[in-house]
């Protein structure tokens, strides 16, 4: 059974799930899917909680405290959000091999570190074994497949990182790691028929839609925040 795993590296809860993919069931395959979150929050009309002062206080000490509690070492970079293209780029040229990705999240929410000096870039490229990284993230082929996976991923519905995909259904979150191997543990369906009842309650209320602003997806890269 595979499961594809919708990322993006500018997301503290991806890294933390990313630790946990290794304790799946062996029959639940995932497949590693970055993506680039911007482009979620302009279809959906979104702002990351890194945009909401106090959301942003909030989600960065949830971070800190949540992985205290999964035994996962954690360390901000020495500023987020950032810009994810050039790792998500990265990760394409690796194939997005499992350990490659690791190695990247690794770098940026372990270590604390970010590719934005050379020294930093060349290093991570080392550790990874592409020595002509910036020849290979600029390749048109990379460029496309992140289009591509971005846009599976808005076509499948995917509104958030981190989000697993297990046939047509979605679970968002590091919280949803748990039920999303329960679900595929159980043939890709639910049998509390609660489930099924709450995905089809009618609206009651609903709030009139803001006039829609306009922006460049080149200024959303610059300042998405973390998902959640």
């Amino acid at each position: 059974m595979i499961a594809d795993w919708y990322f993006d590296f500018v997301s503290p809860f991806a890294y933390l799930q990313s630790e946990m993919l290794g304790g799946l069931p062996a029959r639940l395959s995932v497949r590693y899917r970055p993506i680039l979150f911007a482009a979620l929050l302009d279809v959906h009309g979104h702002k990351g909680p890194a945009e909401i002062a106090s959301k942003r206080t909030f989600t960065y000490r949830f971070v800190v405290w949540q992985a205290r509690k999964l035994g996962v070492p954690i360390k901000f970079p020495h500023e987020h959000p950032f810009n994810p293209l050039p790792l998500l780029r990265l990760a394409i040229a690796c194939d997005c091999a499992p350990d490659a990705m690791h190695r990247i999240f690794r770098f940026v929410w372990r270590d604390g570190r970010l590719p934005d000096l050379p020294i930093e870039w060349a290093e991570l490229a080392h550790d990874l074994g592409i020595p002509d990284a910036e020849a290979r993230i600029a390749s048109p082929e990379v460029k496309a497949e992140l289009r591509r996976n971005t846009d599976e991923a808005i076509a499948r519905g995917v509104f958030g990182v981190p989000t697993l995909a297990i046939g047509g259904d979605l679970f968002w979150g590091v919280d949803a790691t748990a039920m999303a191997v329960e679900y595929a543990l159980a043939g890709c369906r639910y049998d509390d028929p609660e489930m099924a009842r709450v995905t089809s309650l009618p609206v009651g209320a609903s709030r009139s839609k803001p006039a829609k602003k306009t922006h460049t997806a080149k200024r959303r890269t610059r300042i998405v925040g973390t998902a959640s």
